[in-house]
């Protein structure tokens, strides 16, 4: 029985090489035993179902169950190529997975999808023996699943039965929409779009009538004689173009009035009047300060009337100087025009004592009284000109002239008005010395400014002089400026926004104020000028002038050098006088007061106010 046995065997095994793979036959001298252990290949689509049925070798020899070399070589080359088959296999069924995915699958092409899957089909031969428990069932059986029902998906069997539905449905709906053609109408529809063009709307001219009358037209514009014959073409001379400001010729000019050409008697009598005020007084510095009691009621004393208001120049005021007569009342203000308007208000008639002269084509921002000889009027310009007017001689002198850049303001630096402190727009000083000849700088010396507004020299101290910058003011030396990077000995910092102005006080020198577009007027300590300067006070005060009006510049009063004087934006117009320490001493109202006065002076011994607005000239006494 065990000969039969192990007969059946080697034929089995013959009959399923193709069928399954035997990886190894181990032997062992100690145990007595024989393990067959097949190896569990999954193919797409086919899944491989080994079922193992223990056995014992008890009542079997060792030698039975060894299979000859012939047999094993057989089995070796067949496991090769069922490797390399199931690779090919592998691949195919792969990019077939992935083509329902990307493309829509044609009924055609469902139906010649093959199964590309290796089918092992096992014919299992059952042996049977006698013994039960001595007996080696080897079945391998390779069944396709049930669930596999739908045509045209066999190779999708391994996926779960929602993939399968999804699959299907997207075949379905491919095949749908396949049928539709909807591609084909497409472009049927393009073509369509492409051959239709929008017509063409093309406006009819109206054909024009030959006996058709026009519309009259002008025979002079036609340049056509009444007679009916054309006239000759006038020649077109070349137009310059004219410069709004003009620079005046160098040199004096003479003093012609504007604004009176018939009355020569009256002209010469005005000249003589101004040319014998020659003399000044000292008595503010003899007598010094007056208290602020006295002085509000000196202040309360001033009136305005309609025969202290007069036009005298075109356009708005940039300066003001009252002459230091104390016998006469005479004015004279620089307008924005270039011109400069002198006014004797003791002349009974205000026409006969107003003079208009046009001794500058651009503003004229500073105007003083020489402290030396009243008689010669300074004035200075944009233009880049500096005059001196003799009223003995009726002429304006020039004393310097810079037509690079244009002057801002200036300052005697000499107490007989011999030398002169100029200041440039473009951040520059010059040192002008009146006695020497021709109309140049002696020094022209560059400041750490881009650009100077005012200037203005130390009263007792004349070594220092002070600048305003656009937002900077500083304090130098004389004796220690160099032709370039000069550096000032103080800088006040403190301002926020453009300066319009910065004064010592008239006479000691002692206090500094400055006009501020951040709506502020300071004061500052100058007793003591070293390395800084104390802020004593500050006050509020409208500056905001607007692009028409010219701007505040507060200044101090030469009598009451601790009180500033300043105009005002407020309703009802106003001039206004503050103390050093912030409190309104006075303020000017009247009927006669009705535009605002942006610069203004107070007379240096008598209490007399002179102030200029954007069109008028006004005198308060």
């Amino acid at each position: 029985m065990s000969w039969l046995s192990a007969e059946a065997e080697e034929k089995a095994c013959s009959r399923q090489r193709n069928q399954v793979k035997v990886n190894e036959y181990k032997e062992n001298q100690n145990v007595v035993h024989v393990s067959l252990r097949p190896e569990q290949t999954t193919v797409l689509g086919k899944t491989a179902k080994v079922y193992l049925a223990p056995f014992s070798l008890t009542n079997y020899k060792l030698g039975q169950f060894k299979c000859p070399k012939s047999l094993l070589e057989k089995n070796s080359n067949d496991a090769v190529m069922c490797k390399k088959l199931k690779k090919t296999q592998l691949k195919k069924t792969c990019k077939k997975k992935l083509i329902p995915k990307m493309k829509a699958i044609s009924s055609k092409a469902e139906s010649t999808l093959q199964k590309s899957s290796l089918d092992i089909h096992a014919e299992s031969n059952k042996l049977e023996h006698k013994n039960s428990s001595d007996a080696v069932i080897c079945n391998v059986d390779m069944e396709s699943s049930d669930e596999d029902t739908t045509p045209g998906l066999d190779d999708f069997s391994g996926l779960s039965p929602y993939e399968r539905k999804r699959l299907k449905n997207i075949s379905e709906n491919a095949n749908f929409f396949a049928s539709l053609q909807l591609s084909e109408s497409a472009a049927r529809l393009r073509e369509m779009i492409k051959k239709r063009q929008p017509p063409k709307s093309k406006r009819k001219k109206p054909k024009k009538r030959e006996n058709e009358i026009g519309c009259r037209r002008s025979m002079r514009l036609l340049k056509v004689d009444p007679s009916g014959v054309s006239l000759p073409a006038t020649p077109t001379q070349p137009t310059l173009e004219e410069d709004e400001n003009p620079l005046l010729p160098p040199g004096p000019l003479e003093m012609i009035p504007e604004n009176q050409d018939d009355n020569n008697e009256l002209f010469k009598e005005f000249l003589h009047t101004w040319g014998e005020m020659n003399k000044t007084s000292r008595k503010n510095t003899e007598k010094g300060l007056f208290s602020i009691k006295s002085y509000k009621a000196n202040l309360n004393g001033m009136v305005i009337s309609e025969d202290a208001v007069h036009k005298v120049t075109n356009g708005s005021i940039f300066s003001v100087a009252l002459h230091p007569s104390e016998t006469r009342t005479l004015v004279a203000a620089g307008a924005k025009s270039g011109q400069i308007g002198l006014w004797d208000l003791t002349q009974q008639r205000k026409e006969d004592g107003a003079y208009v002269f046009y001794p500058h084509s651009q503003p004229v921002s500073c105007l003083y009284f020489s402290p030396a000889n009243p008689a010669h009027l300074l004035s200075l310009s944009y233009d880049g000109t500096l005059r001196c007017g003799d009223f003995s001689r009726a002429i304006f002198e020039e004393v310097y002239r810079n037509e690079r850049s244009g002057f801002s303001s200036f300052d005697f630096l000499t107490e007989d008005a011999s030398t002169l402190l100029v200041g440039h727009w473009d951040g520059n000083m010059s040192l002008v010395d009146r006695r020497t000849p021709g109309t140049s700088f002696e020094k022209l010396i560059r400041s750490s400014l881009r650009k100077i507004r005012t200037v203005h020299v130390h009263p007792v101290h004349r070594q220092y002089f002070m600048t305003a910058g656009l937002r900077d003011i500083h304090i130098y030396d004389v004796r220690h400026l160099k032709l370039r990077g000069s550096q000032p000995l103080i800088s006040l910092t403190e301002h926020t926004k453009s300066i319009a102005s910065a004064y010592f006080s008239p006479v000691t020198g002692n206090r500094v104020v400055t006009t501020c577009a951040d709506c502020k007027l300071r004061v500052f300590d100058s007793s003591c000028i070293s390395s800084q300067i104390p802020l004593l006070t500050t006050i509020r005060h409208n500056t905001i002038t607007g692009r028409w009006l010219t701007r505040f510049q507060a200044v101090w009063d030469p009598k009451q050098e601790d009180c500033i004087l300043v105009g005002s934006m407020a309703h009802p117009r106003r001039v206004e006088i503050f103390h050093e320490t912030g409190k309104r001493v006075h303020s000017f109202l009247g009927e006669c007061l009705a535009s605002v006065c942006s610069i203004n002076v107070m007379h240096p011994t008598r209490y007399i106010l002179a102030g200029g607005n954007s069109k008028s000239y006004l005198v308060s006494r």
